[in-house]
């Protein structure tokens, strides 16, 4: 379910073209945004009432759809397409509850038998999962909703209690969550009748996987992940997180479960969709409490993927390298024992850095971000004895394997940072700083560091007129 948060009450920055249908809104930025907005992080414009979950992505016709909640006059689906899944243009806001008759909550989309998109999710109120088929190309039209029809075993019609969808095809039958805690499990042939199963998760389920088979499973996303199916998910107490698995008796089994946040709601309500080129790609809403920044925006695509090893890997999308510019590298450095070294060249608060450390003894290392003149800034932290990886309040399980180098990416938009270590983690956190305070350093605890590549690229916006 959508997560509710406090946020002050502004209007959205919108425009209304002549292509637009009547009484609809479609966002836009301004013409020249506060120099504090983030700049290549899909964000709504302007300081609206929560903006949130990412909804229904779809690749169809060329173009990749994604939805995402927003509130105003009512939980509407923002609605924005692109052709890379980095540069997104807003179409008109559709679906909102004057067209559904209730506000929109948490969903999914799929793809019918007959190759048709399609969506499912929570109308706010209702207690019911709804369903609608796109009218036309653009995804900007739909059938009117209709609510899940749902039979038990017995033939009588269930009183399930319905939130937080997901639906997708397995061979010739669909299936579908009905999400929360303790989430149950519909199959259906045609999409109009469905059957309740039951519980979604086997009796049988591991009790070493650390979390109880009725903890809360919403915003849930099922789909096959190399040879595993995998369930993207969050529980309102824990937070994103994720299980990989199987299904016995029409049951999800999983073998595995792992987080993907750390700290309240900074990575939060993950959607996934499947590229054109077979890449499953996810996005999570990142909650900021700096309104300076735009208060919630959607987290940098990543892509994900299984090898036969049986680790997640967790990649920035590789498209994002279109917007790199004035690339800039450091020769072979080392860095002395309880000591740091600024960057020559190398200062943004927009900027990608790859850092490579070679494999080392020392108790902490890793990268200063946001310095200021003296070197203090926000450190990205790596703990090989703790086998954390430590940003800001995040503390996130990560093992330097032995003899193994280390290669972190780091992205900065303004206030937003985001890591990926070794494609094996990755870690948001949201840090205010003076605009002069730029800088980039690498500093060494209880043992030396020697680095072995270092470069760096400032981000162009995505919001370039």
């Amino acid at each position: 379910m959508f997560g509710f948060a406090t946020f002050a009450l502004c209007g959205a920055i919108t425009a209304t073209g002549a292509d637009t249908p009547a009484g609809f809104e479609t966002p836009a930025m301004p013409a020249n945004p506060p120099a504090t907005w983030l700049t290549y992080h899909l964000a709504h414009p302007g300081v609206v009432p929560i903006p949130g979950d990412p909804n229904c992505a779809f690749y169809w016709k060329g173009r990749y759809h994604l939805h995402y909640i927003y509130m105003q006059n009512g939980f509407n689906f923002a609605h924005v397409s692109s052709t890379d899944m980095v540069h997104w243009k807003w179409h008109p806001t559709t679906l909102i509850p004057r067209f559904t008759g209730h506000g929109m909550f948490s969903g999914t989309g799929f793809l019918t038998k007959e190759g048709k998109p399609a969506i499912i999710y929570a109308g706010e109120g209702t207690y019911r999962n709804w369903m609608a088929f796109a009218l036309d190309d653009n995804l900007e039209q739909w059938t009117k909703p209709e609510p899940l029809k749902i039979k038990e075993p017995n033939g009588e019609e269930s009183k399930l209690r319905q939130v937080d969808p997901d639906c997708w095809l397995n061979g010739d039958t669909y299936y579908a969550i009905s999400a929360g805690r303790g989430a149950h499990l519909l199959k259906s042939s045609d999409l109009k009748e469905w059957l309740h199963l039951g519980p979604l998760m086997h009796d049988d389920m591991p009790a070493t996987l650390g979390v109880s088979k009725d903890e809360d499973v919403s915003c849930a996303n099922m789909f096959r992940l190399g040879n595993k199916w995998m369930l993207l998910c969050i529980s309102h107490d824990l937070g994103c997180r994720y299980y990989l698995g199987g299904f016995k008796d029409e049951r999800f089994m999983p073998d595995f479960h792992a987080m993907m946040n750390w700290h309240a709601w900074e990575f939060f309500a993950p959607e996934s969709v499947l590229t054109k080129d077979g890449r499953r790609v996810m996005w999570a809403w990142c909650k900021i409490d700096n309104a300076e920044t735009q208060s919630d925006i959607q987290s940098l695509p990543r892509e994900l993927s299984l090898p036969e090893d049986g680790v997640l890997r967790i990649k920035p999308l590789r498209e994002l390298e279109s917007l790199r510019g004035d690339e800039k590298s450091v020769p072979a450095i080392s860095i002395k024992s309880d000591s740091s070294r600024m960057l020559d060249g190398i200062a943004s608060d927009t900027l990608e850095l790859n850092v490579t450390f070679q494999p080392t003894t020392a108790k902490e290392y890793g990268v200063n971000v946001f310095c200021d003149a003296k070197g203090a800034g926000f450190p990205i932290t790596i703990k090989p004895e703790s086998k954390q990886l430590v940003m800001g309040n995040s503390a996130a399980p990560f093992e330097v394997r032995p003899g193994e180098a280390l290669n972190l990416r780091v992205f900065l938009d303004k206030g937003m940072v985001e890591v990926f270590a070794n494609d094996r983690q990755s870690v948001v956190a949201m840090h205010q700083h003076k605009p002069e305070d730029v800088g980039v350093g690498i500093f060494a605890k209880g043992g030396e560091v020697e680095v072995k590549e270092i470069k760096s690229w400032k981000m162009q916006s995505i919001y370039q007129k």
